[in-house]
């Protein structure tokens, strides 16, 4: 009994280690400001201070301690083998939410008149609201995807700023990989279209093609939460380093703008230096697949803090990462994770008795 009850108190002190830490966010919606000091030196400075470099010691710590003491004693194991097996079937749902996650967002953005990014400020409208319409209906749903693809990373070397909306990249590599699902267009019309004495059948042009590309792809569907995970991993890694730890000004003037210091009476550098730390630990954790379910509940609650902490915060710039998160709280890590080999052997029992869910953590 001890020694379950010592996992409960490791996981515990992790997760209010991960809750105290500022919530994460693109700060540069919400502030322009760009002065100050700037990695090392800004780090240095900030933990001379002996409270701030307990506090940031102490966390650290008490967060590796707390995944060793989960891994030694693997509390609630029915509990979390249900829940595993519970978000598993709902794997059949994630081709339509990748596809609301993307869709809803690039439509908002053609409309509000930026590219991809509310930093950069290219109306292609047009384009935009068309690629965003077709993902949402699912109609030619992995063509679509590897247009918005071509245009972000055609785009990319004449607008850098695009990178603080890199999720897009492995958002669109995955709908290619796991196609439009169901409900949608493409689901219907294949349908009909494969269905003997149909008279659409007689005329689609695409089905046969479509059907043959949709075979293709078919080995590869399995590594979109690879993909997914990666890219994410990249994400908040890139966030945390570039805006904040190399940048601490802007994330500062957000501090002070919303008198962030008054909800945790922490240095306001302490702030910036735990967002940037947090973000850029949970990118390498998420990265490396390590914990991944985990690491999506802290990303999933980081978002909503933000978005109803930091109201100048543009909601559709988390709609994305949210749907995303979402689908590897569903499909968990997927192949090439650490957490493969972090499970126990009835872990491995249980995930290969169910058909198309490899490498779940």
């Amino acid at each position: 009994m001890n020694r379950h009850m010592a996992g409960y108190a490791g996981a515990i002190v992790a997760a209010l280690w991960l809750l105290v830490q500022p919530a994460a966010a693109h700060v540069r919606y919400v502030s322009d400001e760009q002065e100050g000091q700037a990695g090392l030196a800004f780090a240095v400075d900030v933990l001379s201070e002996p409270l701030n470099l307990a506090l940031v010691g102490g966390g650290a710590v008490a967060t590796l301690a707390g995944a060793v003491a989960y891994l030694r004693f693997r509390p609630a194991r029915t509990d979390l083998a249900v829940l595993r097996e519970t978000l598993s079937g709902y794997r059949d749902l994630v081709p339509w939410m990748l596809r609301l996650s993307l869709g809803l967002p690039l439509v908002g953005a053609g409309f509000a008149g930026y590219f991809f990014s509310p930093e950069v400020m290219w109306s292609v409208r047009v384009f935009q609201v068309a690629v965003g319409f077709l993902l949402l209906f699912g109609l030619a749903t992995r063509a679509v995807a590897a247009i918005g693809l071509l245009a972000y990373l055609v785009a990319l070397p004449f607008a850098p700023d695009l990178l603080l909306a890199f999720e897009y990249i492995p958002g669109f590599i995955a709908i290619v990989l796991v196609g439009s699902g169901r409900p949608s267009a493409d689901h219907m019309l294949k349908q009909v279209a494969g269905t003997p004495g149909t008279i659409y059948g007689r005329f689609d042009p695409v089905y046969g093609l479509a059907d043959w590309f949709d075979g293709v792809i078919e080995p590869y569907e399995r590594y979109a939460p690879t993909v997914v995970r990666a890219g994410l991993g990249i994400a908040f890694a890139y966030l945390g380093i570039v805006e904040k730890l190399l940048a601490p000004g802007t994330g500062l003037a957000v501090v002070a703008k919303y008198d962030l210091t008054a909800v945790v009476p922490v240095d306001a550098g302490l702030w910036v230096l735990g967002a940037g730390l947090t973000e850029l630990a949970l990118g390498v954790a998420l990265f490396l697949g390590v914990f991944t379910r985990g690491g999506a509940a802290v990303a999933f609650l980081m978002f909503t803090l933000t978005l109803f902490g930091l109201p100048d915060d543009p909601v559709l710039a988390h709609v994305t990462l949210y749907g995303m998160v979402s689908m590897l709280l569903i499909t968990g890590s997927g192949p090439l994770a650490v957490d493969n080999w972090l499970r126990e052997p009835t872990e491995d029992a249980e995930a290969s008795g169910r058909a198309g869910v490899p490498g779940d953590d």
